[in-house]
């Protein structure tokens, strides 16, 4: 089978492999669509820190069954997503129900070879039913699903004010959640590029770009309260340790966003809010099956999200291509072909 293989940074290229076979338990899934995200540009580029070349990339996943086990409901050619969270099941944050947190989670693409190739084996766990979905709506499953993590974790009411710092794939998943959740959203970016983008397609009215004014600026949408809950998507520590001023009193913090290094906020601040601090992370079976719903409701302008596309033997021409013109990406999606 084809491949796309990162055998060292700012190298791309594609390979003949062996096609897996499907283990005891496991699922074999044709490959037909991979969103690339900021995890493969900084795979590409040489910034992630737990990764080990060479690597096959790709963790935004859709397909076709193309063999389950004997007593599986799966059936050969159903569309189907991929949660590449593979968790051991037995360590403490598995038997809390926190999968997404597991001490020795493996995440394809990242910790194990990826989804950038024609043929897959999975654990069956790991396979999402995505009936009545498109292939490229399942190949957003996935970063889709952390903003719905996000969202759930701060539990927003109707009405709430929320700010997102970021407004790139991650943070407008977590604005459309917000949004689905009743909340008013203001948009924040550096890049006004991607924030007319958010205003023009997805219907956010609230944005602002960020400068050295921010916090008056943002202080004067409510009545200088700031907000209720504010996400920082971004994965940037400058930005992350900033946003505690644009938290209101009682108000929540959620980093969905990772950065390198050590995090520092001021304590009286924190203190003086009587702020909670959250962290977000990955995505649980219950997020995927809420974004499926919304998709299958038409609450997700899905085909606003989508700004690339192109096959993926192209992917080693186009990635770098992508990073260059990152103020206009904001999902990219790789087209493997069907099965001959």
């Amino acid at each position: 089978m084809k491949a796309v293989i990162c055998p060292e940074p700012y190298s791309l290229m594609i390979v003949e492999r062996p096609a897996p076979q499907r283990g005891e338990g496991e699922v074999l899934v044709r490959i037909r669509r991979v969103g690339l995200c900021g995890t493969d540009y900084h795979i590409f580029e040489g910034r992630h820190p737990y990764l080990i070349y060479p690597r096959i990339m790709g963790h935004e996943l859709a397909g076709e069954v193309e063999a389950a086990p004997a007593r599986s409901a799966l059936r050969r050619g159903q569309i189907v997503a991929i949660n590449p969270y593979l968790a051991c099941g037995t360590c403490i944050a598995c038997r809390k129900g926190k999968a997404n947190a597991c001490v020795k989670i493996r995440v394809l693409g990242v910790h194990a070879d990826g989804g950038m190739c024609e043929l897959l084996a999975v654990p069956e766990r790991a396979v999402v039913d995505a009936t009545g979905l498109s292939l490229d709506q399942a190949a957003m499953l996935e970063f889709l699903a952390i903003g719905a993590h996000a969202v759930a974790r701060a539990g927003l009411k109707a009405r709430d004010r929320v700010l997102v710092v970021g407004a790139g794939p991650i943070g407008i998943g977590v604005a459309l959640f917000a949004r689905l959740e009743g909340a008013k959203v203001t948009l924040v970016d550096t890049r006004p590029i991607r924030l007319a983008y958010a205003r023009k397609r997805l219907g956010f009215k609230d944005t602002i770009e960020a400068g050295p004014d921010l916090a008056p600026l943002l202080a004067e949408h409510n009545d200088g309260e700031m907000f209720d809950a504010v996400f920082d998507a971004t994965g940037s520590i400058t930005a992350m340790g900033q946003s505690l001023a644009f938290v209101s009193h009682g108000g929540t913090l959620i980093f969905v966003g990772v950065a390198l290094g050590n995090l520092v906020l001021a304590d009286p601040e924190f203190h003086k809010r009587e702020t909670t601090l959250l962290a977000s992370r990955n995505a649980l079976p219950a997020d995927f099956a809420r974004v499926i719903a919304a998709m299958r409701a038409g609450k997700i302008p899905t085909d606003a999200l989508l700004t690339h596309s192109f096959a993926a033997e192209d992917i080693p021409e186009r990635l770098p291509g992508l990073i260059a013109d990152a103020d206009h990406v904001l999902k990219a999606i790789a087209i493997f072909p069907a099965a001959r």
